[in-house]
């Protein structure tokens, strides 16, 4: 039995928990979780779980084996540090894996770990996106175009707010927008060298205050990345589309082809008077002979009530349990969540000063 510590139960740490019950011989042995009301609810979720009062109390105990970090974002990376001080564990930590400038010393120090580090990104494991990668090369005969298109519900309601300013989470272009670079650096195996954006808050959470403060996360943006190999990236965010029939549509095309994968939000959310929630695809557009080809990649219902990642979150658990158990080495590690928030915090600066944000 591989036991885990969560630390952090909010909603996504809850994800985490009810993806860890699928996984064979798993199970959550503590969390940490300071909030009354999240933490009763993860102990209706894991009854048998011990609730520690805070990390130190968690590693002390001698029923963990692995961590997952599910914090808000910016506890990530002071975590991992307590954490490495303590009793260095396998973690797999949530992005991003960092928001200020001044952690990346913390980040760099992080290199002596003695044990395994993965960074929770889960959009790579969405069943369509997998399928879309493996077909990708055939399907485009070498990619020059890449476009990443999120239309969506807007932030959640978290724990004391945390996720409507932009000092606790990095920014939009961090906070959401990290999965998309990771995205295009996974798809293209390549590296970016220039980023350019433009993006504000236009309609999400205006009308709300905290403590006298109105939110200040942007709502939507365009990102033009220029990848060091020639290929071109776009991002396009739109956090007020809750309506739209494929939440994510990223298309590749290149000389020879185009492929698409089009993925549908979390199933909770879909308008049930509307029928049966879309089926994910991966659609193939050759030039020659010219026509589309789809291909439906259902998911497994059980792994769309576990989340809401389009099942992503069971098969990235899945891979890092192996890696716990000792069968290899983490497939997202500390420089690819570095490099996906080195991207997105180009593209706050790049939107914020009107200006192209070079990262050579």
């Amino acid at each position: 039995m591989t036991r885990y510590g969560i630390i952090g139960s909010g909603m996504m740490g809850q994800e985490h928990i009810r993806n860890i019950a699928l996984l064979p011989g798993a199970s959550v042995a503590g969390f940490v979780e300071p909030d009354p009301a999240m933490a009763a609810a993860t102990q209706l979720l894991v009854p048998q779980a011990a609730n520690c009062p805070d990390i130190p109390g968690l590693l002390a105990r001698n029923d963990i084996d692995a961590l997952v970090i599910a914090s808000p974002n910016q506890f990530h990376m002071r975590q991992l540090r307590e954490v490495a001080a303590n009793r260095p564990l396998p973690v797999l930590v949530e992005k991003p894996l960092y928001i200020d400038e001044a952690e990346i010393a913390d980040l760099e120090a992080m290199a002596g770990y003695d044990a395994p580090i993965w960074v929770a990104m889960e959009y790579r494991y969405m069943p369509p996106v997998q399928v879309f990668r493996d077909m990708v090369g055939a399907a485009t005969g070498g990619i020059r175009m890449l476009t990443i298109r999120e239309h969506r519900y807007p932030f959640l309601e978290k724990v004391g707010a945390w996720n409507r300013f932009t000092r606790n989470t990095g920014g939009t272009m961090v906070e959401k927008c990290c999965h998309f670079f990771d995205l295009m650096r996974l798809i293209l195996q390549d590296e970016p060298v220039r980023v350019m954006a433009s993006a504000g808050q236009a309609v999400n959470h205006l009308d709300e205050a905290y403590g006298g403060e109105t939110p200040d996360v942007w709502d939507h943006g365009y990102v033009i990345v220029d990848f060091a190999g020639g290929a071109r990236a776009m991002l396009e965010l739109c956090m007020f589309a809750e309506g739209s029939r494929y939440q994510e549509e990223i298309s590749a095309v290149g000389p020879t082809g185009k492929i698409e994968a089009l993925v549908p939000g979390p199933t909770r959310f879909w308008n049930a008077d509307l029928g049966p929630a879309p089926t994910p695809k991966v659609i193939v557009s050759p030039r020659q002979p010219s026509g589309p080809v789809e291909h439906q990649v259902p998911v497994d219902p059980r792994l769309l009530t576990a989340g809401d990642h389009n099942g992503a979150t069971f098969y990235q658990h899945e891979r890092f349990l192996q890696v716990v158990r000792g069968g290899g080495r983490p497939e997202v590690t500390l420089a690819d969540g570095a490099a996906a928030v080195r991207m997105g915090r180009a593209a706050q600066e790049s939107a914020r000063t009107g200006q192209a944000v070079s990262l050579l």
